[in-house]
């Protein structure tokens, strides 16, 4: 069976149906982000209580992205996925009839993990079917579409919050979450290269912990937490701020800060360059003190100053995390996969505990205790970075000598 290459109605159709999965898990998993202050309000509840809708998506989908791949293996690529992508958007439409919070919980939380589907299996799809030098191309688009999913997902629960209220928005979301999920079930092409293997759980076990072993992963691992756990923490709260005196922002222009990923769609591809010029730790950690510098400088009370610190916090974020996860596969001798699903298990553990905590500390100190809790964060992320450059370097002379 010959590969998908560039080109082609097959290989115009697999970016398509990609892109609409991508759009459609991230704009499902990032929906209550902009809507916690609504969320808080309706329940009369804290806002690192509210924060739970997402902390608690973001846990289920981190743990069942560990296992999903591999049911993947036995049921086939386009079956997990679009299952993964119809359920989830009917869940969405589901969450928004939630009585109350201990269900809206529930509802997220399965949603957590039927999420999983997508971003656990889709980059092996693309793997096994793609041409090999039109890859890239086909991985970039894919990504494209997780962050535009993620940006979209956000600015239409704002408006439709503005417009309607915030269950009205997540049903929003839902509707065209499905209507992506349709279009990605009759658009990506079947799988030609797959071959159905056996569900072994030890096997599974085995290879995820031989990972830890693995000269310098876990301190990427760290530093992948340490990265969405500040992401999470600054725009998780960055909205009760704005939608308060002296701001008294609506939740439409609100959403609409979201439009500054865009930054992060720039640097993670220009970063990523200097970082094959110029290497990956002295790029990561330039990164993570850009996103430092950014984090402080929202604690200016001047709105358009703590939009541009917005902005260049948006900037190192999303380069410190292409290289991190870039440098991973570099890292890794076997298994590529399972260190791949391990750094997305303690990426997205990150956004749950980095949430959580720093709920308490807004509700404790404000915004400045959020920025507190970043600073701590991106101080320990650059740490790890010195760390692992100091081990991988080790490592590579280790096996210089031996060659010799």
């Amino acid at each position: 069976m010959s590969f998908i290459k560039r080109g082609t109605k097959t290989f115009r159709m697999a970016n398509l149906a990609l892109f609409a999965g991508g759009f459609n898990t991230f704009a499902i998993l990032w929906s209550t982000q902009p809507l916690l202050p609504e969320i808080a309000k309706e329940f009369h509840i804290s806002p690192a209580v509210s924060s739970l809708t997402l902390s608690s998506t973001t846990i289920a989908l981190a743990i069942s992205m560990l296992f999903v791949g591999s049911l993947s293996e036995v049921f086939g690529r386009k079956s997990v996925m679009t299952l993964s992508l119809v359920a989830s958007s009917i869940l969405a439409i589901l969450t928004a009839l939630s009585p109350n919070f201990h269900f809206l919980l529930i509802f997220r939380i399965i949603q957590g993990v039927m999420l999983a589907g997508l971003p656990a299996v889709a980059m092996v799809y693309l793997g096994e079917e793609i041409e090999p030098s039109n890859l890239g191309l086909a991985m970039g688009l894919y990504i494209s579409g997780n962050s535009i999913g993620g940006m979209g997902g956000r600015i239409i629960g704002g408006v439709l919050t503005d417009l309607f209220d915030w269950k009205i928005a997540l049903v929003g979301i839902g509707i065209l979450s499905l209507l992506a999920s349709l279009l990605f079930w009759f658009t990506l092409p079947k799988s030609n290269h797959f071959k159905p293997r056996k569900f072994e759980i030890k096997k599974l076990v085995k290879s995820q912990l031989s990972q830890f072993k693995e000269p310098g992963l876990l301190y990427l691992f760290g530093i992948g937490f340490l990265l969405l756990g500040s992401f999470v923490a600054l725009y998780n709260y960055i909205g009760f701020q704005l939608v308060a005196p002296p701001y008294s922002l609506s939740q439409t222009i609100v959403g609409f800060i979201f439009v500054v990923y865009i930054v992060g769609t720039f640097s993670s591809t220009w970063m990523g360059m200097l970082a094959d010029q110029h290497g990956r730790s002295k790029t990561l950690q330039l990164s993570l003190l850009i996103l430092l510098i950014g984090a402080c400088i929202t604690l200016n009370t001047n709105l358009w100053l703590k939009f541009i610190g917005l902005g260049i916090f948006t900037f190192g974020f999303f380069a410190g995390h292409s290289i991190a996860s870039g440098w991973i596969g570099k890292l890794s001798t076997h298994d590529k996969a399972q260190a791949s699903s391990l750094y997305l298990f303690f990426y997205y553990a990150g956004s749950s505990v980095g949430g959580t905590v720093s709920g308490a500390f807004f509700s404790a100190y404000g915004w400045i205790g959020v920025i507190c809790l970043i600073i701590v964060f991106s101080l320990l992320a650059i740490a790890l970075s010195i760390r692992v450059a100091v081990i991988t370097k080790k490592h590579r002379s280790f096996h210089s000598v031996n060659i010799i």
